[in-house]
């Protein structure tokens, strides 16, 4: 079996040495090519094209979003980030760079005879394997944001009038890509949207408290918080569901947090969310967002079945095709939409013009 090739970006000696130890006595992975620094990997990379690549976020020089945002336009390869902390700048930069191209981050492993050293660099070598299969597309790194979409008054009556009353609540699933795609669809919502947004974003569990902050801060025109079990939903408010439960909708109108056994491999899971919502038919609607693998497909498609508009981001715009791809295949999507339009018809959706426009 041929082994996935490796580079390790990391300004530290010893901690580039410990990574390559943990690397390559992984059988899936071999250590090609080790830099200690963003302006090494791309000299490098013009003679040496790994697999995937390992990036430290904090380097001398470029750091780790420059870096990120350098080797997506020139030479297009899976990055993961890893990050030593949770909480600070670094996980800032981290986010960004998820934004500008990164297919993940994980936290850094830990000493040898740290309690965590055998958990975080087994997560760290499954997650080297699994996003070095993704095929990633050039890409520039945008700071532009577009405002929402205005629909021609014409072309509002292609929303099925079965539909109405327009739904109360949104559903919104991602997973590898979902950062960047997630804050293009909510920054594409007008500022006065009716509706909360209970959100699953697969992300590793030490990282969830720094992504809601992040979120927060580059999305504006929403509140975003990190959801409690029992909590009230309000409208305009971003409902991030935390590590290691399953978030779920709950009547009277809040949020319910599941201490149950993961689905699809995942906890939280988009098909527990989204099987709660199914019960609101009409009342709720949901998006399927890129990822890897099938999480939130069958939960979107019981939502499809009891009358919820449902949509799947399309192949074009997704940095994985896996998630919206099952949903399609099950017939789950009431739409399948590219990532630049998802925004307008949930603005359309939730907010339906009047019978005299």
């Amino acid at each position: 079996m041929k082994k996935v090739s490796v580079m390790i970006v990391e300004d530290s000696q010893v901690v580039s040495e410990f990574l390559h130890h943990i690397i390559n006595r992984d059988p899936r992975l071999q250590v090609i090519a080790s830099v200690r620094s963003g302006e090494e990997a791309l000299k490098t990379l013009a003679n040496t094209r790994p697999d995937i690549i390992s990036l430290d976020i904090r380097l001398p020089g470029m750091n780790g979003l420059e870096v990120t945002q350098r080797i997506m336009n020139e030479f297009p390869t899976p990055i993961v980030v890893v990050s030593s902390d949770v909480e600070d700048d670094e996980l800032k930069i981290s986010m960004n760079a998820l934004r500008a191209g990164a297919l993940s981050v994980v936290q850094k492993p830990v000493g040898l005879r740290h309690a965590d050293y055998e958990r975080l660099s087994s997560e760290l070598c499954t997650k080297l394997a699994i996003m070095s299969e993704v095929r990633v597309i050039r890409q520039r790194y945008r700071t532009y944001i577009p405002k929402p979409e205005v629909v021609p008054a014409r072309q509002r009556s292609t929303l099925p009038a079965e539909k109405c009353p327009c739904p109360r609540v949104l559903g919104m699933v991602a997973s590898t890509g979902g950062p960047n795609a997630i804050v293009q669809v909510l920054n594409s919502l007008p500022a006065d949207f009716p509706a909360p947004i209970l959100l699953v974003q697969h992300i590793t569990p030490g990282f969830v408290r720094g992504f809601v902050t992040w979120l927060g801060g580059v999305v504006p025109g929403l509140k975003v918080v990190e959801a409690q079990h029992c909590m009230p939903l309000q409208a305009g408010t971003v409902y991030v569901a935390p590590a290691d439960v399953h978030m779920a909708y709950a009547e009277p109108f809040q949020i319910q947090l599941l201490n149950t056994p993961p689905v699809n491999t995942q906890k939280p899971s988009g098909t527990v969310l989204l099987k709660s919502l199914t019960p609101l038919g009409t009342g709720a609607a949901a998006v399927l967002l890129t990822g890897m693998g099938e999480d939130g497909a069958l939960g979107m498609r019981d939502m499809h079945q009891a009358g919820a508009y449902t949509i799947a981001q399309d192949e074009a715009t997704s940095v994985v095709y896996g998630m919206p791809a099952a949903a399609v295949k099950l017939g789950a999507a009431t739409a399948t939409l590219p990532l630049e339009e998802i925004g307008a018809r949930l603005a359309l959706l939730f907010n339906p013009p009047s019978a005299s426009s």
